[in-house]
């Protein structure tokens, strides 16, 4: 599950929590930068993103020019520039910004400000989209020390940091790095809010992938369908948690030979990414690589061929280093091949907790 779902620093949530986030720097900054960078967070949560974009470049031009009085809410617009970047699959862009944020985070706040920390989670989330794994686990460490640090252990956003290194570690194929991590993820965040509160549900969902990846497919279902049944409740039916949980319950049923279960829960969360993420972003990608395997496996390699071939073009525009387009090359030229007797190659990726 992209984390994601974290509270203070996914999408729009992330948006609404930066506001108090970054309350210092709101305080010295002049009340026309403020102000712009308040709408254009507000316009990211009413997904009217051209407009955000518009108002948060605007923000961040007001506020250099205000000198060191508008430099918190310089930071908080590039924070949310990059937020918004990413999120719509502008990675190079939002990679950049990134990288000339956090410096500057250092300097205004100090090296272990709550505002650094946002930044190398926000930062670790891109990492982890676009297959830099390595950086994306340093960052959320940093921000894991940071905020244990202020916070202590019991905090929604330790919380958020364990869910995001839990996540990290699935789409590397580690569970058992993992799964710990999001077991304490679901710990505190069920101390805290409750157990049928939508981020439970996250991390439930979270937690299920890496218990799947134990061996334990049934425990994992069973996880995931109560994650689903919180977020449909909260959500309604178009949500990108829903879209993801749907996609790693099609892999468990896939794996148990139940291809028709699986074709129509990867078509669904595939069809929710696109309408939520776009149709070019590359967790849709996975999705259309499992959809190919589940063709091959139903001896359909036309559609096999066209899921593949979907996958690598979105993946080689919007990710070029995502360790799955190797896994969806290999799968277009498998489907090019007939069938022989020998069966089906284990395509299979896992979901984005």
């Amino acid at each position: 599950m992209r984390q994601a779902t974290a509270e203070f620093l996914q999408g729009t949530k992330g948006v609404r929590k930066m506001r108090s986030g970054l309350s210092r720097g709101f305080e010295t900054a002049t009340a026309t930068a403020d102000g712009l960078l308040l709408r254009g967070l507000d316009l990211v949560a009413r997904g009217l993103f051209a407009s955000a974009e518009r108002e948060l470049r605007a923000a961040s031009c007001l506020a250099r020019q205000e000198g060191p009085r508008g430099r918190g809410v310089q930071i908080g617009a590039q924070i949310a520039l990059a937020v918004l970047w990413r999120n719509c699959g502008h990675y190079r862009r939002a990679g950049l910004m990134f990288a000339l944020t956090l410096p500057a985070a250092e300097r205004v706040f100090g090296p272990t400000a709550l505002e650094v920390a946002a930044v190398c989670n926000e930062w670790g989330v891109w990492g982890k989209y676009t297959g830099c794994f390595d950086q994306a686990q340093a960052l959320y460490l940093r921000a894991l020390q940071i905020l244990e640090t202020v916070h202590g252990p019991e905090h929604p956003d330790v919380a958020t940091v364990c869910h995001n290194l839990g996540g990290l570690a699935h789409a590397r194929g580690d569970h058992q790095v993992g799964e710990p991590w999001a077991r304490r993820a679901v710990e505190i965040r069920v101390r805290l809010l409750g157990e049928e509160h939508p981020m439970v549900a996250a991390d439930l969902a979270a937690w299920a992938a890496l218990v799947d990846d134990s061996g334990c497919p049934e425990q994992a279902e069973t996880l995931l369908r109560r994650a689903l049944a919180i977020f449909e409740k909260t959500y309604g039916a178009e949500h990108h948690d829903i879209a993801s949980t749907l996609h790693n319950l099609a892999a468990i049923a896939h794996r148990r030979g139940d291809l028709d279960a699986a074709h129509d829960h990867y078509t669904r969360a595939l069809a929710i990414k696109g309408r939520v993420l776009g149709p070019g972003h590359p967790e849709g990608a996975i999705t259309l690589i499992n959809l190919g395997a589940l063709h091959r496996a139903r001896h359909q390699p036309a559609e096999a061929q066209a899921a593949f071939g979907r996958a690598v073009e979105i993946l080689e525009r919007a990710a070029p280093g995502h360790p799955h387009l190797d896994v969806a090359r290999r799968g277009r030229a498998a489907a090019l091949v007939d069938l022989s007797g020998s069966g089906p190659v284990d395509l299979l990726t896992k979901g984005s907790p």
